[in-house]
């Protein structure tokens, strides 16, 4: 009785760098139960393609040109809605791999991976398997409540903040010293004093950088952690 064979999972790589790229390409082709279909560099030619050529598996780099991974996946899954992604990247953080995970990646491999990592990856992505270990899945959506939490809290914490208090945080994080704010907005500098004080009090921080950074706000270079 003969058996009939399943197609090959049909591959579509989106790599910006030929040397990554190529390496793929030659690494999946020739595997019978695998057949790449193309080979792109940018989010626009990935969507294009979806939407010509049937994919059951799309490895996307997790940086392109004109765009993301995650907005490649999206354009790839609007027309190719069951196709499993695979992100490459050389970045390894949880931040990174909780973007992939929220644009519906399957797998997530950094791109110093072995040959048979990504081959044993994208045969299991093709399978229908979660290829991110369960309980790192589990620490990234907790970091990820938390972090969420801590926004709202921050949120909160600016939304009692006067709009010269506003003024005056801002300015802090352009690394002025309390002299040059009272120059800046041509108020005395006790009463600058006193609305830093007042934004550091808000803030629940203990000195000026902290006061930016609890606000999210890019410290400057050398800016001086006291009240100046």
């Amino acid at each position: 009785m003969n058996t009939v064979e399943p197609e090959p999972a049909r591959v579509l790589i989106v790599e910006d760098h030929p040397v990554v790229a190529e390496g793929l390409v030659a690494l999946l082709t020739g595997r019978a139960e695998l057949e790449v279909v193309g080979w792109v560099t940018s989010v626009a030619d990935a969507v294009g393609t979806a939407a010509r050529e049937q994919v059951d598996v799309a490895v996307v780099d997790f940086r392109l040109p004109d765009g993301t991974g995650a907005e490649a996946a999206a354009g790839i899954r609007e027309h190719r809605p069951e196709a499993a992604l695979v992100f490459l990247s050389a970045d390894d953080s949880d931040r990174a791999m909780l973007a992939a995970v929220e644009a519906g990646a399957s797998g997530y491999l950094v791109k110093s991976a072995t040959g048979p990592d990504i081959v044993d990856a994208v045969r299991g992505a093709a399978e229908g398997e979660m290829l991110i270990p369960a309980a790192r899945l589990a620490s990234l959506l907790a970091r990820s409540r938390e972090a969420a939490q801590q926004d709202d809290q921050r949120n909160r914490q600016l939304a009692t903040l006067t709009s010269r208090e506003r003024e005056i945080l801002q300015l802090m994080t352009q690394g002025l010293d309390n002299r040059q704010i009272a120059d800046q907005v041509h108020i005395a500098y006790p009463t600058v004093r006193s609305h830093v004080r007042k934004v550091l009090e808000k803030l629940g921080a203990r000195s000026r950088l902290e006061a930016v950074v609890k606000a999210a706000l890019e410290p400057p270079d050398g800016a001086d952690a006291n009240d100046g």
